[in-house]
C-alpha cells in the first residue's frame, strides 16, 4: 500500500521532475516508510512506500527490472504473489526481491496486457517500457485502489490522489456540471471516469490502459461480474449456497492475511466485520488485534456500538481496543477527514474511519474491514422494493428508492448556470441497467451498486481514511471470486431475513446470534446526522464563505431555508440534506478551489 505519481510527455519535452516531486511529497501520508523518484526524458515516476511485503530496500519503488529495463510504481497488494513467483520461476524468470512489485513486472513480461487477470488483490499500477516508450496503467477489478488522471495536450499526469495532481499545478479546476448532477443525485458518488473537477478524471475499475510513446492510447475492461443465473447452479439448495458463501469468504479472509507485518480487524460489531473475526479465529489466528470506535450521543441518537464489538471480542479472544472519541475531537476530525478526501464524500462514516484509523495506525499497519457486504449480498433497504419489479422497469424503480432527488427538482437546489443540460444521472442508470448480464431488477441494482456506487463511496472512503494515516485497509467481501459467486446467488436468498439472508444463515453457529439478529448498524456519528452547535456553525460558515458566494453553486433561498431548519430535510436515503451541500463547499475550500 503506497502512493504513486508521475508524468508522461508526448510533445518532445522532458518530464517536469520538480512537479512530480511536489506530487510525490503530497503522498507522504500514504507511504511514510520511504520515497523514490525516477526520470528518463519524457517520463518521471514518483513513489511513497508503506512497507508491508518485503520490508527490505529490495522492495523500494520505482522499481526497475534488470532484464527488461521496465520501471514500475504500484499501490496495493497482490495476495497471491508467492504462488505467482513460483509459477514465473518455472517459466524461466529470476527474482532479486521477495516483493509483489517485482512479481507484477515479471507478469507483464510473461503475459502482457493479460497480466492483471492473474492477480488476486487490490492495485493501481503504472509500468513503463523504456525500449518501446509504452506506458501501461491498470486498476484492480473493484477499484479498491485509486488512480487519478490529468490529461492535457502533449501530457498525461497520474497520481493516487486528486490533491497530488493539484500540487503538480496547472489543473483545470472548473466544476464539471454533469459530475455535479451526479453528486447531487447519488449522495456524492461521481462514477468513473468523471470527478467533480473538469480537469481530473479517474481510470475506471477493472481497466487496463496502454499509452504509446506518441500519446495514442487504448484501454479495455478485463473483468465484468455476471449477475445472471448459471445453469450449473440450478440444483443448489439454499443450504449449499450458504456453505459456498462461507467457504469463499474463508478463502478471501485467509488471502488478506498475507503480509510481513501483523494484520488486525476493524470490528464495528456488525455481522460483516464480526464474521471476518470469527473466520480468522477458525483459521487459528491468535492474538488478533481488533478495534472499534464510539462517539458521544447527539440529537437522541446513540454514538457507539461497543456492546456488540465487545461481545465478539470476548467470544473469540481478540486483543480488543475500544476507542471513545470525545466531542472536542470531532470538529478537528471533520477537518482532517475532508482534507483526506480525494473527492467529496458525504457519508459521516468517513469521519469515523478517519479518527479510527488515526488510533489504529499507532499500533498496526494493516487491517481487514467488513466493507462491501451490503452491496454484494443485498443488505440495504432499497433492494426489497425492486423484487417484484419487471426488468424493463428497473431504472425507474431504483431511482425512486435510491436517487437523492428527482431530476425535475434539481433547479430548486442548483443555480441555473450549474444545471447540467440533460438528466445525466438518469442516462447513467439507463446505460448501467441496460447492459446484459443481470437477470432481474434486483440483480441489475446489485451489479450497479457493486461495480459503481460501492467503488466511489464505501471503498473510496476506506482507502482515503485509512491511508491518511499510513494504514492499509483490506476488504475480503470484495475478493473478486467472492463477488462472482455472490452474483450467481438467486436474489431471493440475498433479500431473505431483512437483507443478506444467505450470509446471516451461513453465519449461524459461527458468530453469536445476538450479532446476527441485531438491528442493522453503521459507524454512527450523530453530530453530523443531527447538525447543531459548533458542527452546524462549521457548515454555515462554509456555505456563507465568500468563496461559496462567489461560486454560487446552490440557490441562496434553499441554503437559507436549510440553515434555518438544519435537520428536517433528508435525502431519499435519510441523510442530512444540508450536510450534502456543506460538505461539497468544505471540500472545495479545503483544496483552495475557487
Amino acid at each position: 500500500m503506497c502512493g504513486l505519481a508521475g508524468e508522461i510527455r508526448f510533445d518532445g519535452r522532458a518530464a517536469d521532475r520538480e512537479a512530480v516531486a511536489r506530487m510525490t511529497a503530497c503522498l507522504v501520508h500514504r507511504g511514510p516508510d520511504g520515497e523514490g523518484l525516477w526520470s528518463d526524458g519524457p517520463v518521471a515516476l514518483g513513489h511513497r512506500r508503506l512497507a508491508i511485503i518485503d520490508l527490505s530496500a529490495s522492495g523500494a519503488q520505482p522499481m526497475t527490472d534488470g532484464e527488461t529495463g521496465s520501471v514500475i510504481v504500484f499501490n496495493g497488494c497482490i495476495y497471491n504473489h508467492r504462488e505467482l513467483r513460483d509459477e514465473l520461476r518455472g517459466l524461466g524468470h529470476t527474482f532479486v526481491s521477495a516483493s509483489d512489485t517485482e512479481v507484477i513486472e515479471k507478469a507483464w513480461t510473461q503475459w502482457g496486457e493479460r497480466f492483471v487477470e492473474h492477480f488476486f488483490g487490490m492495485f493501481a499500477i503504472v509500468l513503463r517500457e523504456p525500449r518501446t516508450g509504452r506506458t501501461v496503467l491498470a486498476r484492480d477489478r473493484l477499484g479498491i485502489k485509486p488512480l487519478y488522471l490529468d490529461e492535457r495536450p502533449g501530457m498525461l499526469r497520474f497520481a493516487s490522489t486528486v490533491q497530488a495532481l493539484l500540487a503538480g499545478g496547472g489543473v483545470d479546476t472548473a466544476i464539471d456540471r454533469d459530475a455535479l448532477a451526479e453528486y447531487m443525485s447519488f449522495h456524492s458518488v461521481v462514477p468513473a471516469p468523471r470527478t467533480i473537477l473538469a480537469g481530473i478524471a479517474k481510470l475506471p475499475p477493472a481497466t487496463v490502459r496502454v499509452v504509446e510513446a506518441d500519446g495514442r492510447s487504448r484501454q479495455h475492461v478485463y473483468w465484468t461480474p455476471s449477475f445472471d443465473r448459471d445453469p450449473a447452479d440450478a440444483d443448489r439448495s439454499p443450504e449449499e449456497w450458504q456453505e459456498a458463501v462461507l467457504d469463499a469468504l474463508r478463502v478471501a479472509v485467509k488471502r488478506r492475511m498475507v503480509a510481513d507485518v501483523p494484520v488486525g480487524v476493524l470490528l464495528s460489531g456488525g455481522l460483516d466485520s464480526s464474521l471476518v473475526v470469527a473466520l480468522l479465529a477458525e483459521l487459528g489466528q491468535t492474538d488478533l488485534a481488533t478495534f472499534s470506535i464510539g462517539f458521544e450521543s447527539s440529537g437522541g441518537e446513540a454514538g457507539d456500538e461497543f456492546e456488540y464489538s465487545t461481545l465478539v471480542s470476548r467470544e473469540f479472544g481478540t486483543d480488543h481496543h475500544r476507542i471513545p472519541i470525545p466531542a472536542d475531537r470531532l470538529l478537528p476530525g471533520v477537518d482532517g477527514a475532508v482534507a483526506a478526501m480525494s473527492e467529496p464524500m458525504v457519508s459521516h462514516d468517513a469521519v469515523a474511519f478517519f479518527l479510527l484509523s488515526e488510533e489504529v495506525s499507532r499500533s498496526i499497519k494493516v487491517v481487514q474491514s467488513g466493507q462491501g457486504a451490503d452491496e454484494v449480498l443485498g443488505g440495504y433497504d432499497w433492494y426489497p422494493p425492486l423484487a417484484g419489479t419487471a426488468r424493463g422497469d428497473a431504472v425507474g424503480a431504483y431511482a425512486d428508492v435510491f436517487v437523492d432527488r428527482p431530476w425535475a427538482t434539481m433547479s430548486r437546489w442548483l443555480n441555473p448556470e450549474w444545471l447540467a443540460e440533460t438528466d445525466v444521472p438518469r442516462a447513467f442508470l439507463e446505460a448501467s441497467f441496460g447492459a446484459p448480464g443481470a437477470a432481474t431488477a434486483v440483480d441489475a441494482a446489485l451489479r450497479n451498486d457493486t461495480t459503481v456506487m460501492l467503488v466511489d463511496d464505501p471503498v473510496k472512503r476506506v482507502d482515503n481514511m485509512t491511508m491518511a494515516w499510513g494504514l492499509e485497509g483490506r476488504v475480503p467481501f470484495l475478493d473478486h471470486e467472492f463477488v462472482e459467486l455472490a452474483g450467481r446467488i438467486p436474489p431471493e436468498l440475498k433479500l431473505a431475513d431483512g437483507g443478506k439472508g444467505v450470509l446471516k444463515r451461513a453465519s449461524r453457529g459461527v458468530v453469536p446470534d445476538a450479532v446476527i439478529d441485531r438491528t442493522k448498524g453503521y459507524f454512527p456519528v450523530p453530530a453530523i446526522r443531527q447538525l447543531e452547535g459548533p458542527m452546524l456553525a462549521k457548515v454555515r460558515d462554509a456555505l456563507l464563505d465568500p468563496a461559496a458566494r462567489h461560486r454560487d453553486l446552490f440557490r441562496r433561498d434553499t441554503v437559507d431555508r436549510l440553515l434555518a431548519d438544519p435537520n428536517t430535510e433528508r435525502t431519499r436515503l435519510g441523510s442530512n440534506a444540508l450536510w450534502q451541500l456543506g460538505l461539497l463547499e468544505l471540500w472545495l475550500q479545503a483544496n483552495r478551489i475557487r
